[in-house]
């Protein structure tokens, strides 16, 4: 069993076995999320701090509230966004934009 695994049945009070299949599949969506709404891959190392985000999209996709995650944490999206974009910008990755009107 993977480490995001065991820490979302952790948080969601899941004991049993029977869902692991399916909770995979929502953490795998949720990797796939983040990964469109940034572009780029993260790790999700247990201490990273994106990590509490896909934790919590996983939450809200399992409970089925899914269209309220981007209202409640609109704030730390955004900050992800901007951290990510610093990032390449520090890293030289910086690209234009085509869609972007000047």
């Amino acid at each position: 069993m993977s480490e995001l695994l065991t820490e979302l049945k952790h948080r969601l009070r899941i004991t049993w076995d029977d869902e692991d299949a399916e909770l995979d599949r929502i953490i795998n969506r949720a990797k796939s999320y983040f990964k469109k709404l940034t572009g780029k891959a993260f790790s999700f190392e247990l201490e990273a701090w994106e990590t509490e985000l896909l934790l919590e999209r996983c939450r809200y996709v399992y409970n089925n509230a899914v269209d309220e995650f981007e209202k409640n944490f609109a704030d730390e999206l955004k900050r992800l966004i901007l951290h990510v974009a610093l990032e390449m910008r520090e890293a030289g990755g910086e690209q234009e934009n085509p869609r972007c009107v000047k």
